[in-house]
């Protein structure tokens, strides 16, 4: 028979590693991908003197454009396949587009949409085949235009979108896939898009522990959308409301006031 695993990639820190200890909690064996091996062995550590199942450990960066191969060929030698794919690695870069260095957005690309499609894809037919999921973090950033952030807000409107179609796609086969959509999270994000919180984290933020274990539950519920904390929520609601023209202007005001 063979044996399974959840895949997470961006594991090595934030949401991804609580994801990996609640997955891990609940009996799945994790396999873990992220460019920092030291925390990657860190946090397999951490699981099994929990209790839970060593976790198979693939240092990859996903900015390259083989790493879907180099993260099948591991699996494949481990001899299991995914039941569950977790696309939780990405990042954001702040500031105005034009300005901002050209290579790292291209790599934003590479990692938020060009890795999440390519894993999708690349294991959908072995969540088909074992009835498993797919849970893609997105952001409540998915649902606004992003001025100052414009790039990163654009990929993660690309993986809601992807995210919703593959529910409707996939779901016919018994799979559930579910987008995660967090507002401010308080983790190596923010200082790796050059980002300084504002009043909108002190009021939407919920811990990377609590997003996780929401996206976890609404995964096994088989929800299409998971909005994490009553703050985020409201937001798609108002903005049914509100003229997309204010809400870019709003945006790219707050925007530039950080």
């Amino acid at each position: 028979m063979t044996k399974c695993v959840t895949l997470i990639s961006g594991a090595s820190s934030g949401i991804g590693a609580d994801l990996a200890r609640i997955f891990a909690a609940n009996g799945h064996r994790v396999a873990l991908v992220a460019r920092r091996e030291d925390r990657l062995n860190a946090l397999a550590a951490a699981i099994v003197a929990s209790g839970g199942t060593p976790p198979l450990i693939t240092p990859c960066d996903l900015t390259r454009p083989d790493a879907g191969d180099i993260i099948a060929t591991a699996l494949a030698g481990a001899g299991v396949e995914v039941d569950i794919l977790v696309n939780n690695a990405g990042f954001g870069l702040f500031g105005q587009s034009r300005e901002l260095d050209r290579a790292q957005q291209l790599e934003m690309i590479a990692v938020n949409v060009r890795a999440l499609t390519d894993l999708a894809l690349r294991f959908s037919d072995s969540l088909i085949r074992h009835r498993g999921g797919m849970l893609n973090v997105a952001s409540v950033a998915a649902f606004l235009p992003g001025p100052g952030m414009a790039v990163y807000y654009a990929s993660k409107a690309y993986v809601l979108s992807f995210s919703d179609a593959l529910h409707n796609e996939l779901g016919r086969h018994g799979v559930r896939v579910t987008a995660l959509c967090p507002g401010p999270v308080p983790t190596g994000f923010q200082a790796r898009a050059g980002l300084t919180p504002g009043m909108d984290s002190a009021v939407l933020n919920v811990s990377a522990e609590k997003v996780a274990l929401a996206g976890y539950r609404g995964l096994m519920r088989g929800k299409r959308v998971v909005l994490p904390g009553l703050g985020i929520r409201v937001i798609p609601f108002l903005l049914r409301f509100v003229p997309r023209g204010f809400v870019l202007a709003m945006v790219g005001m707050i925007q530039r006031r950080r």
